[in-house]
């Protein structure tokens, strides 16, 4: 079969398929050729998956950094955008033009994978494998994630069982279990029935494990002394003077740091083209900071001269947590930041109804191109310089292609047009030239949003009214207290992480586009003191997603051979 130009869709074979045809290299062979790690430097998981060894990853923190490229999108929409392919593509394209070049992305949760869309991994000729390896348990970081965060859920209630000498204040026990799975029956729960043996009852709830505090620490800790203490200073509940209670008065970091150990080490594994990739954390960025490990992108920049990674969603949530948050917290910066957009998805954001798309509608291109202009106004005021990536299907017609170029030019943003979906590395080799030209321009002065010392009150309307176009924000007395309360505590200086739709600029998952003059109504306010962020929780966003109606989990099977199909 030739690899043709992508319908992404003309090519008959699914990404599981080509996955499984995949000539991949033994993980220890990659890792010395491309790396020059040793055997020594590995802890294998099979033929072709390890992790690197913290031992190892501190031998080499002295080393300089490489250059850090953010591959990013446009606001998702059902017609799709390809960010991860991209950013798979792109490091194939960087080696393909003779540089040395890793890619850094998140770990699939499983809620996703038999949920909505199927697997994470990438898609046609620019994926990471073993594909279905790392969309289902992969090393088990995730089961890891979920077993800490539930020994500190069942350490509390034991604690409140025996005496409860910190006097915590069952009704206010803000610590909630986690499962790696979308299950909204498990939103909101009553714990501990069945009589006084069972320990006393009390409403409870669970969220998706990447949407945890242990998730957002795991992916933010610099080592694993860092991971200890962050658990530590995790807030489970309040005393009945409301006085915080912590995971350290509980003796519970210890445990928890021992159940991650082998997990804070990043997973190596391979493109299909056998260049190295991390694989590593995963927070979602609707709900979460939406980034890999800090740990995955820093030993990156250590043992490769660039280094690809992106962050979740569309550039207003996963990228603004990027740059706010994780740049922030670990002392790093791109030195260019990728947008993702397809004409299909400009033009759904010009109003365009989905089984419409294949029809050429220029006038929908330029409407919808107020999305990607505002992504990349925002992405500018970080002071980075920013490259727009089209992943290109066949149906786009040169109307509409060359409509976006124009639109592109007149914004002063470079356009370059990528088929590494259909041709892997090779069709993203200009996409590659391009980051390379500007990054070696060292145009890159990156500043955050705002300062630490901003209120918090304020940084939840610069956010708003300045990624997102918002005129106002609300919220009741209860948030304001919250935040008041926060501030009095110290914790005012943390930066914060917006949970909201991914569907739109706006708290409405249909205002397509780039709305303006909505209101950001602010529903919640979380303290992560060990992440060392506040969640502000907005609209009607679940911390626990549920199923669709149709899962994708109906489509996924074992064949007579026992190999898994359907998985995207």
């Amino acid at each position: 079969m030739s690899k043709g130009s992508n319908e992404q869709h003309v090519n008959p074979k699914s990404d599981i398929e080509i996955s499984q045809e995949a000539d991949m290299r033994p993980i220890v062979e990659v890792a010395e050729e491309k790396l020059g790690l040793s055997s020594d430097d590995l802890i294998p998981y099979g033929h072709y998956k390890a992790k690197v060894s913290l031992d190892y990853l501190e031998t080499i923190k002295d080393k300089p950094d490489g250059t850090l490229v953010l591959v990013t999108a446009i606001t998702p929409t059902p017609a799709g955008e390809g960010k991860t392919t991209t950013t798979v593509g792109l490091g194939d394209a960087l080696n393909h033009i003779g540089k040395k070049a890793m890619i850094c992305v998140r770990e699939p949760s499983l809620g996703p994978c038999f949920g909505m869309k199927g697997g994470a991994a990438g898609g046609g000729y620019a994926q990471v494998v073993p594909m279905e390896d790392i969309n289902l348990h992969f090393t088990g970081d995730f089961h890891a994630i979920g077993a800490a965060n539930n020994l500190l859920a069942a350490m509390i209630d034991n604690h409140i069982y025996w005496g409860n000498s910190l006097d915590i204040d069952s009704r206010r026990v803000s610590w909630r279990r986690g499962i790696d799975m979308n299950d909204r029956a498990l939103r909101n729960i009553v714990t501990s029935l069945g009589g006084a043996a069972n320990g006393f009852p009390r409403e409870a709830g669970f969220d998706i494990v990447v949407a945890s505090e242990v998730m957002a620490i795991f992916c933010l800790a610099t080592d694993l002394a860092d991971l200890q203490r962050r658990l530590g200073n995790i807030q489970v509940a309040q005393t009945r003077d409301k006085t915080p209670v912590t995971a350290k008065e509980l003796s519970a970091p210890g445990a928890m740091a021992a159940l991650l150990r082998d997990a804070l080490a990043p997973n190596l594994v391979q493109t299909l083209e056998n260049n190295p990739a991390f694989v590593h954390g995963g927070p979602f960025a609707n709900i979460a900071h939406g980034c890999n490990s800090v740990i995955a992108t820093k030993a990156a920049l250590k043992m490769a001269d660039y280094v690809v990674t992106e962050a979740g969603f569309g550039a207003d949530l996963g990228a603004e947590k990027f740059l706010d948050i994780k740049c922030r917290k670990a002392g790093i910066s791109p030195d260019c930041v990728v947008i993702v957009a397809t004409i299909r998805a400009l033009k759904m954001h010009g109003g365009v109804a989905k089984d419409d798309l294949k029809a050429e509608n220029v006038d929908a291109v330029e409407k919808g191109f107020a999305n990607l202009k505002k992504h990349v106004e925002n992405m500018r005021s970080y002071g980075v310089p920013v490259l727009v990536s089209v992943n290109r299907f066949s149906g786009d017609s040169e109307g509409e292609m060359t409509k976006l170029q124009e639109l592109c030019k007149s914004i002063d943003v470079e356009c370059e047009l990528s088929d590494h979906w259909a041709n892997g590395g090779p069709g993203a080799a200009n996409v590659a030239e391009a980051v390379v030209r500007i990054c070696d321009e060292g145009k890159a002065e990156f500043k955050t949003l705002y300062p630490d010392d901003m209120p918090l009150w304020d940084k939840i309307q610069k956010v708003a009214k300045d990624i997102y176009g918002a005129a106002d924000v609300t919220a009741d007395k209860s948030v304001m207290n919250r935040i008041k309360e926060l501030e009095d505590q110290g914790f005012g200086h943390f930066p914060i992480c917006v949970a909201k739709t991914q569907y739109s600029f706006s708290t409405n998952p249909d205002a397509k586009g780039a709305p303006t003059g909505h209101t950001i109504p602010v529903r919640e306010i979380r303290l992560s003191a060990g992440a060392e962020f506040i969640v502000v929780i907005c609209g009607d966003i679940m911390t626990m997603p549920g199923l669709p109606r149709v899962p994708a989990a109906n489509n996924i099977k074992l064949d007579e051979q026992g190999h898994i199909t359907g998985l995207f």
